[in-house]
């Protein structure tokens, strides 16, 4: 039997917008837009009386704001998971929209591509925060390591263990890393837990935090997917 689609609530007050992204998702095996909101007051009725799985929430909206509405959202539908689609690159907006309960943030500059692996991101429940913005509030965000990894500790890494820890720190899952570099998911486990520990880092968000203090993260954003 085929899982079904994840549902989603489509909120922007731009409705040449909201048609670009019911076209794209629906085109999309896996998503399939429910309703759509042109403010902040629509998107509390529809997502308490439809319960969306996925609810693609835009900052400026009229009369009630997308940050203004979060926490009535995360408490109406707390399973629904919340990504912020916005125009707003300002560390502030992101900021309060993650802590307001946001499980993402990504601008609507971003490619197609993006979206989708921002979207795949939160539905398994990670918080998707890409770097080219992440790097502006890393550090009001993320605790400290105690032992913070160096540079010279990122090159003394092997090849493929630095590729996966860049996939990771992209905000890419394990089953997709697997897929690009041709390799088992078993063996990116492999390749991530060997290098982490190498770098003396525990979780993605000190691998970002790392990448962005060495200065490794437009190197990151610039390399290809392999």
């Amino acid at each position: 039997m085929m899982p079904r689609p994840w549902r989603v609530l489509i909120a922007d007050d731009h409705s040449v917008l909201r048609s670009g992204l019911k076209a794209l998702l629906d085109n999309h095996g896996d998503y399939q837009v429910v309703a759509e909101a042109a403010s902040g007051l629509e998107t509390l009725e529809l997502a308490e009386a439809l319960c969306p799985d996925l609810i693609l929430l835009d900052l400026s909206m009229a009369g009630l704001g997308g940050l203004e509405a979060l926490p009535t959202l995360r408490r109406l539908v707390p399973q629904s998971k919340i990504l912020v689609l916005t125009m707003h690159e300002e560390p502030q907006y992101l900021i309060e929209a993650i802590r307001g309960g946001a499980s993402g943030y990504i601008s609507k500059k971003a490619a197609d591509a993006e979206l989708f692996s921002a979207m795949w991101s939160v539905m398994h429940g990670n918080v998707y925060i890409h770097p080219s913005m992440a790097k502006y509030v890393v550090e009001d965000l993320l605790p400290e390591p105690e032992a913070p990894a160096s540079q010279d500790a990122w090159h003394r890494l092997s090849e493929r263990e630095q590729q996966v820890l860049r996939l990771i720190a992209l905000g890419y899952a394990s089953v997709e890393i697997a897929e690009a570099l041709n390799i088992s998911r078993k063996t990116v486990d492999t390749y991530r837990s060997r290098g982490m520990q190498k770098l003396n880092l525990e979780s993605r968000a000190q691998l970002v935090r790392f990448a962005v203090r060495s200065g490794l993260i437009q190197a990151f954003l610039d390399t290809p997917l392999e």
